[in-house]
């Protein structure tokens, strides 16, 4: 049976996120302190952030940082390292942004050998999570969508994920949820963010096939949890 999906458990698959350009190192520490407090999976913050300005945080609390954020438009070996710098700095996690441009050109070779040179550099010390920007692929053609995924996964991806939340097409859709699950299985995990903000969206994101959640409103998401 399905975990029931209560205030822990949900908070369970929350990355706790604070990415705005404009981050302090003081609003960084406060997220960190509220995401140990709320019980979350991760805290998700920019790389530039890194080391994390707190030093006692639970040790099951994840640190994820983004690489090639938010545009995806950086080369393979500039992501590679952003990435292996992240890692050096305390990250456990990674989520990049894919080449969207190369999807979008045709170019799928081009596309999976960004994902695959940040695997590379991971060399296994931390998860890594795609970002797809959803919102577009699926306006590029019926199976785009499926297609991002299946490069994501031979490549080495742990995760795959709807969006930046930056981009104007949209964030997450329990729509495009269900086909990432679907074109992943069971194999990958699969990550909604962008746009979460209340308890009703988060569950629905779970029950459409999410196993991570992204959210900077995290606190008034499980505020929300049926008592």
């Amino acid at each position: 049976m399905p975990e029931p999906l209560d205030r822990s458990a949900v908070a369970r698959l929350i990355d706790h996120t604070l990415l705005a350009p404009t981050a302090t190192s003081e609003e960084v520490a406060a997220l960190c302190r509220e995401g140990a407090e709320l019980g979350v999976a991760a805290v998700c913050v920019s790389p530039s952030r890194l080391p994390l300005p707190v030093a006692d945080l639970p040790p099951e609390l994840a640190v994820a940082a983004v690489v090639g954020f938010p545009s995806g438009a950086h080369t393979p070996a500039t992501k590679a390292r952003e990435a292996a710098d992240c890692v050096a700095a305390g990250a456990t996690e990674i989520d990049m942004v894919i080449d969207l441009g190369a999807i979008a050109g045709g170019q799928w070779e081009l596309a999976e050998a960004g994902v695959a040179a940040v695997h590379r550099a991971l060399e296994g010390r931390a998860l890594l999570k795609v970002i797809l920007e959803s919102a577009v692929l699926v306006t590029l053609g019926d199976d785009v969508l499926e297609r991002a995924c299946a490069i994501s996964e031979a490549a080495g991806a742990d995760f795959v994920k709807t969006s930046t939340g930056f981009h104007p097409a949209g964030g997450a859709s329990t729509e495009a949820v269900a086909r990432m699950r679907a074109a992943v299985g069971d194999r990958l995990g699969v990550k909604a963010s962008g746009g979460i903000r209340d308890w009703a969206t988060a569950v629905a994101m779970v029950e459409a096939g999410a196993s991570r959640l992204g959210c900077s409103a995290s606190r008034a998401i499980l505020d929300g949890a049926p008592s």
